[in-house]
C-alpha cells in the first residue's frame, strides 16, 4: 500500500479529484498499491467492463506499486489502456513487465529545464514574440481559479468550435469546475483593458509543472496572449519547480513542422517520451468482443472500441 506524507501527497493528474472530474466517461478506480487511478467502463451490449487512464496522462505516486496492481484485476477487467506521464519513476523494461500486449513511444512532450535564465531556454522568434505580446497585455496568476470558471468556459469553447474537439478532450462545464479545485491546480490569466482574453492552467506536482489547457479568444491570438502567458509560466514557476512539462505537439514526431510542435518546441530545452500501453486481463472475452463486433486486431487498442471518440 501506499503511504504518503503530506509533502508528497497526490496532485493534479495523480489526484483522486482529477479522476472524479472524468467520472461522465468511466468510474474511477483507485489502484491501491500505485496510488494510481484509472476510469472504469462498461462495454456498450456486454456485462463486461474495461478501463482507461485518466486523459490525457496516467499519473501516480508509487510506479513501484503498479506490476502489483495490476495482477491483482485478474479478469476482473477486459483490458486497460493508458498513456503514461513522461516524468514517471519508470523506464520502458518495467513498463513491459506491466503492460504485456503493448507499450509503444507515443508523444513526445516539450520540456524546460528552469536551471538556466530564461533566456536561454526560449528561442529568439519566442523572446521577440513574447516581449511584443507583454507590451499589449497583462498576464495574472489567479488565487482563486474557480473564480473565473466562466471566463475560461467561454476560451475553451472558441478552441474546442475553432478546432473540432469533442468528447473527453472537450471536456464540461461541470469538470472544469472539479479542476480548478483540485490541489495542485494554477491558473494564468492574460487580461487587455479589463477583460479576459487568454487563459492557461498548469498542474503542479512535485518538481514539474504540467501544462493542462491553454486557451485565447479571437482578440488574444490578435495580441498574440499565447506567447505573454508561456513567458509568464516560466517566470512564475522558476522558483517553484525545476521542470515544466509544456506538453506535446499535434503528431507523434517531435521534429514534426506542424504550428503548435514548433511553437512549443521554441519554449523547450528536451523531450521527454510518454508510453502508450495497454494490458489484457480476459483474452477469450477480448477475443469474443472481436468476434462479435466483426473487427479485426489492429493499432488500435483496445481493437473493439476503434473509433469511439471520433
Amino acid at each position: 500500500m501506499v503511504n504518503l506524507t503530506e509533502a508528497d501527497a497526490p496532485a493534479g493528474y495523480a489526484h483522486p479529484a482529477y479522476a472524479e472530474s472524468l467520472a461522465e466517461f468511466g468510474t474511477p478506480r483507485l489502484l491501491r498499491h500505485s496510488g494510481g487511478w484509472v476510469l472504469e467502463r462498461k462495454i456498450p451490449s456486454t456485462k463486461a467492463h474495461d478501463a482507461m487512464g485518466c486523459y490525457p496522462l496516467f499519473s501516480c505516486p508509487n510506479w513501484s506499486g503498479l506490476s502489483a496492481d495490476l495482477e491483482e484485476i485478474d479478469k476482473d477487467l477486459v483490458c486497460l489502456s493508458l498513456v503514461t506521464d513522461p516524468f514517471g519513476v519508470y523506464d520502458e523494461g518495467y513498463l513491459r513487465v506491466c503492460f504485456r500486449e503493448l507499450v509503444v513511444p507515443f508523444k513526445q512532450h516539450f520540456i524546460s529545464c528552469l536551471d538556466r535564465p530564461i533566456e536561454t531556454i526560449v528561442s529568439k522568434h519566442h523572446r521577440y514574440y513574447a516581449r511584443k505580446a507583454l507590451n499589449r497585455v497583462s498576464v495574472e496568476r489567479c488565487d482563486e481559479p474557480k473564480a473565473f470558471l466562466d471566463d475560461w468556459i467561454e476560451l475553451y469553447a472558441h478552441l474546442t468550435a475553432h478546432h473540432g474537439i469533442h468528447g473527453i478532450k472537450a471536456f464540461s462545464r461541470t469538470a472544469f469546475a472539479a479542476q480548478l479545485e483540485t490541489p495542485g491546480l494554477v491558473m494564468f490569466r492574460a487580461v487587455c483593458e479589463g477583460k479576459t482574453v487568454g487563459a492557461h492552467l498548469w498542474y503542479k506536482q512535485c518538481a514539474v509543472a504540467h501544462s493542462h489547457l491553454a486557451a485565447v479568444n479571437a482578440l488574444g491570438y490578435e495580441l498574440m496572449a499565447a506567447y505573454a502567458l508561456y513567458w509568464f509560466a516560466l517566470e512564475s514557476f522558476a522558483a517553484e519547480v525545476r521542470w515544466l512539462n509544456w506538453g506535446a505537439g499535434a503528431g507523434l514526431d517531435s521534429q514534426g513542422a506542424d504550428g503548435l510542435t514548433t511553437f512549443k518546441r521554441g519554449w523547450a530545452t528536451e523531450t521527454r517520451t510518454a508510453y502508450f500501453c495497454g494490458r489484457i486481463f480476459d483474452h477469450e472475452e477480448y477475443q469474443n468482443l472481436l468476434t462479435a463486433r466483426g473487427v479485426l486486431p489492429n493499432d488500435y487498442f483496445p481493437a473493439y472500441r476503434q473509433g469511439e471518440f471520433n
